[in-house]
């Protein structure tokens, strides 16, 4: 009985005094754990993934022998070495200790131990005299000092300031430049208050700052556009303006000054954009000194031919409806050469297609001088002279009585109507030029002729335009691509709704289309009477009640219900006033068109687009040398 009493004993003193002796061995190995032990410990240390993410997973033995070292291990140890990395043991665990908190409390508030573990990087490794007790709270608090002793040394040795560090790290570009900026109006601020006038030296210091700034700026417009010492600047400016805080303590007078600075500002902005549109419109009216030299150069040589010199080939093709015919009205000898030139360098048999140019006196010679030297390959050119359609005159088309009427020529001539009228797009002399409403007798022009494709003279062709022809229109005559797409582009937008006459008879949601590359059924025309529609709508708008100016809103009349959609890839709008037309869309497009004021021959074209059209110029051509044409 004695017997089996001790050794009973003896077991369970075995069983309590191994696991003690086992731990408390630093040199013990952990190579063969049992599975109950691998499972407690993987247990406690990683059994909330989601919470314990803070420092990388680690395995379990490595988490075992971190535990040893920090519930038993001495702090007496003469190796430096070993006393660091057992330090370092000691902050990576109390740091993933602490981070496992109850779910409940970490999604109410901001977790203190994630704040110091993310700034971690930061910091300095922390100095041999700290010691991290494994006690939870002692430790959080020695943590959350050092960061905020290290965070205080980081502020104090910034070579920029905070909002400018942030700044730069991505989220708003350019930070210095529009600092720098900001100080300057800041400077303007406070130099015209009362309490900053009157500290002399405040002022002159000031004064000097705000040259620096100046010249610092300039006209960067970006980062990288400043000089090296921006920085030395921005400082300065940055410190003598809190002298002036401090000077000027009374918020409420400088809201006062911002206030009237921002009135006084934006009355200047809408000064500038009123100036803005003005020039804008009147560059828009001016040819280029070039473009003047042009034609009076080729005019002279053109007079100096022989009559049979001044004849063009191939003029049997010009009423062979199996071939494809283009009508093009301009007065610009540059930009026709351009639609003709874009034209056939795409088309897939350059002998089938034939240009019909509509010119008007002042350019006859010049447009047929500039072809008869430049032909278009193989294709067939015909230039006509507007003055020469007699049957054109006022009595048969009511556009051209209203076009020499007092009143219209006063419209666009007065310059005291000028500041009167807000859209002043109107008021370009381009729609007292009967060549801009020829597209409105096109049967009259051409009457052996089946099918047209007109295009105005600011588009560039890009594909071959054959498939064109084989397009059905479905017993429509006009064949367009519709600009919806864009809410101003309907019919509300050009037409006087408040009319009776359009509100009867239209829909002012209905969507509009684009001149500059139309397909006419000419037969379709006629049998329609579609010139008839067009002088009747002309009559009743004497008075410009129904539409202001221009071909497109009587268009959109006169083809209302008429017109077949194309497809979009057809025809693509906007090069002559919109930066951000679509890439990808221009590069599809089988016609591109510069419609707006930024045509691509004048300077204020958009740089983006002008190579578009001037790659279809030869600016090494001795016409455009002599004149001085640039691209």
């Amino acid at each position: 009985m004695v017997k089996l009493r001790n050794l009973v004993l003896f077991l369970l003193l075995l069983t309590v005094a191994a696991p003690i002796l086992l731990y408390t061995d630093p040199s013990a190995s952990f190579k063969t754990p049992s599975s109950a032990k691998r499972d407690f410990l993987e247990e406690t240390f990683n059994s909330d993934e989601n919470r314990l993410n803070l420092l990388p997973r680690e395995s379990p033995a490595v988490v075992r022998r971190d535990v040893v070292g920090v519930l038993y291990s001495t702090t007496q140890d003469s190796d430096s070495s070993s006393l660091q990395r057992r330090q370092e043991t000691r902050d990576q665990l109390s740091a993933r200790v602490l981070s496992a908190t109850d779910d409940e409390t970490q999604s109410q508030t901001v977790n203190p131990i994630q704040q110091v573990t993310n700034a971690a990087p930061e910091m300095d490794k922390p100095s041999d005299d700290v010691h991290v007790s494994a006690d939870t709270s002692q430790t959080k608090e020695k943590m959350q000092v050092q960061l905020t002793q290290k965070t205080t040394e980081k502020v104090d040795e910034q070579e920029e300031p905070k909002d400018e560090k942030e700044r730069g790290n991505g989220l708003i570009p350019d930070a210095q430049v529009r600092h720098l900026k900001d100080q300057l109006i800041r400077a303007k601020v406070y130099l015209s208050l009362p309490a900053a006038k009157a500290n002399p030296h405040f002022v002159r210091e000031l004064r000097l700052r705000v040259k620096e700034v100046q010249r610092a700026v300039l006209d960067a417009s970006k980062d990288s556009d400043l000089p090296k010492n921006a920085i030395e600047k921005l400082k300065a400016m940055e410190v003598t303006l809190a002298k002036g805080k401090q000077i000027q303590d009374d918020c409420s007078t400088v809201v006062k000054k911002l206030r009237a600075m921002l009135h006084s500002a934006e009355e200047q902005l809408r000064v500038h954009k009123k100036q803005t549109m003005f020039l804008t419109q009147l560059t828009a009216k001016t040819i280029p000194k070039g473009l003047h030299c042009l034609p009076l150069r080729l005019t002279t040589d053109y007079y100096a031919l022989n009559s049979s010199e001044q004849q063009f080939p191939n003029q049997e093709k010009l009423e062979d409806n199996q071939l494809y015919h283009y009508a093009l009205f301009s007065d610009n000898v540059l930009a026709a050469s351009v639609v003709v030139n874009s034209t056939i360098t795409n088309a897939k048999h350059p002998s089938k297609h034939v240009f019909h140019i509509v010119t008007d006196r002042l350019n006859y010679a010049a447009m047929r001088m500039w072809f008869l030297r430049n032909p278009p390959g193989k294709a067939t050119i015909q230039v006509q002279n507007v003055d020469e359609f007699t049957w054109l005159n006022s009595s048969y088309s009511p556009v051209l009585k209203q076009l020499s009427s007092r009143s219209m020529i006063d419209y666009y001539f007065r310059a005291h109507h000028t500041n009167s009228d807000a859209n002043l797009k109107f008021r370009n002399p381009k729609y007292l030029s009967i060549l801009n409403h020829l597209r409105f007798y096109l049967p009259e022009i051409f009457p052996k002729l089946s099918k047209v494709l007109f295009l105005d003279d600011d588009i560039v062709v890009q594909k071959d335009l054959s498939g064109l022809w084989s397009v059905d229109l479905k017993g429509n005559v006009n064949g367009a691509v519709e600009t919806c797409g864009e809410s101003f582009h309907r019919f509300d937008r050009y037409l006087n709704f408040s009319n009776p006459l359009i509100s009867k008879n239209f829909d002012p949601r209905a969507c509009g289309w684009a001149y500059g590359m139309n397909v006419f059924d000419l037969d379709q025309w006629k049998r329609q009477n579609i010139t008839e529609v067009y002088h009747r709508w002309q009559n009743l708008n004497q008075d410009r009640e129904l539409w202001k100016l221009g071909t497109l809103p009587p268009g959109l009349i006169t083809f209302w219900k008429r017109t077949y959609p194309l497809e979009r890839r057809w025809h693509v709008l906007g090069l002559g006033y919109n930066p951000t037309v679509n890439q990808r869309d221009i590069e599809r497009a089988a016609v591109v068109h510069y419609n707006g004021n930024l045509k691509p021959w004048l300077e204020i074209g958009l740089p983006k687009y002008r190579g578009i059209w001037s790659k279809h110029v030869d600016y090494e051509h001795v016409y455009l040398r002599d004149c001085n044409i640039n691209p």
